[in-house]
C-alpha cells in the first residue's frame, strides 16, 4: 500500500517511542505500518553466516513484539527483515513501497559516538529521499 509508514525498529527505548508515534500517524492517515529491521553484519569480519543468522532471528523476535503491539492498537502492520545495513535497508524499503514517512527513534548518542560508530538515524536523515521523523527518547 503506497503511503505506508516505515518504522525503523530495534527494540530500544527510542524505537519504542517512535513506534507510538507511528501508530498515531497511521491512525491519522488511515494507513499501515511496516516494521523494518536491518540485520547485515560487517563484511570486514570475513565469514559471518552464523552471526547473521543469530542477528536475523533476534530481529525477527524484536519485530514480532512490535508487530503484536501495533496490531493490538488496531493498525495494520507488516514486518520486513532486511539483509542489508539498517539505514540502507530502511531507505530501500521506504522507496520501494512509496512510503509516506520513515519514523525512527533517537538514542541520544553524543555527536562523537555517532561519528565514530555511525548512527542509523543520522544516515537516514542525510541520505533518505523519503521524509524522516526522529522521535526523541523519553529519558
Amino acid at each position: 500500500m503506497a503511503g505506508e509508514i516505515v518504522l525503523g525498529f530495534d527494540g530500544s527505548g527510542g524505537s519504542k517511542a517512535a513506534m507510538e508515534q507511528a501508530i498515531a500517524m497511521a491512525r491519522a492517515f488511515g494507513t499501515s505500518v511496516v516494521v523494518a529491521y536491518g540485520y547485515a553484519t560487517n563484511p570486514i569480519g570475513g565469514e559471518n553466516k552464523d552471526q547473521e543468522a543469530v542477528v536475523r532471528e533476534l530481529g525477527r523476535t524484536i519485530a514480532t513484539e512490535a508487530e503484536a503491539h501495533i496490531a493490538a492498537a488496531g493498525v495494520a502492520v507488516e514486518i520486513e527483515l532486511i539483509h542489508d545495513r539498517p539505514a540502507d535497508g530502511i531507505i530501500d524499503i521506504a522507496v520501494s513501497r512509496g512510503a509516506r514517512v520513515i519514523v525512527v527513534g533517537s538514542r541520544g548518542e553524543s555527536p562523537l559516538t555517532g561519528a565514530i560508530l555511525g548512527s542509523v538515524t543520522y544516515k537516514l536523515v542525510h541520505r533518505s529521499p523519503v521524509p524522516v521523523l526522529v522521535v526523541p527518547t523519553e529519558d
